[in-house]
């Protein structure tokens, strides 16, 4: 028997995956099985391999199955990542941390969470990106480098929490 690492989530993460699975298990299903059914419908009477449509919702189905299984597994072995409680020294899981490009006047804020929740656009990079990982165990005005495609990037630890 092989042992897996849990799925590292925040209680928000958790909502909004449980959410997107019962999404895609019921109403997305339906959907794309209505958009399968109007595409053979108006394939029959073109050339049924031609039927672009149909190969787009076919294409539309497969991807929201793995997503789907994707879910599953995370749900499946998870752990809830716990709120930060009360003041503490060092970059945990689950904290959000202020930084300052080394050069710029400009702070950043992330949410350190698991892979499964991580949005860069939104602030919510995970604890195995190269920033993460670099932030982890990090102090209050402590510099830490990070590689980065353009180079060696250094943040200052402005606040946690």
């Amino acid at each position: 028997m092989t042992f897996t690492k849990p799925h590292m989530l925040t209680a928000e993460g958790l909502q909004k995956l449980t959410e997107e699975l019962e999404y895609l298990s019921t109403e997305g299903r339906e959907k794309i099985a209505d958009r399968l059914h109007s595409a053979f419908q108006d394939g029959q009477d073109d050339d049924f391999v031609e039927n672009a449509e149909l190969e787009a919702a076919r294409n539309e189905l497969s991807f929201m199955e793995r997503r789907i299984q994707e879910l599953i597994d995370i749900l499946s072995n998870y752990q809830v990542i716990g709120e930060s409680d009360g003041p503490h020294d060092s970059v945990r899981i689950g904290d959000w941390v202020t930084v300052q490009e080394d050069g710029y006047n400009e702070e950043e804020r992330y949410h350190l969470v698991g892979p499964a929740e991580a949005d860069p656009v939104d602030g919510r990079i995970s604890y195995e990106s190269p920033l993460g990982k670099t932030l982890l165990g990090a102090q209050i005005g402590e510099k830490v480098r990070v590689s980065a495609p353009n180079g060696l990037l250094e943040f200052k630890i402005l606040s946690i929490g």
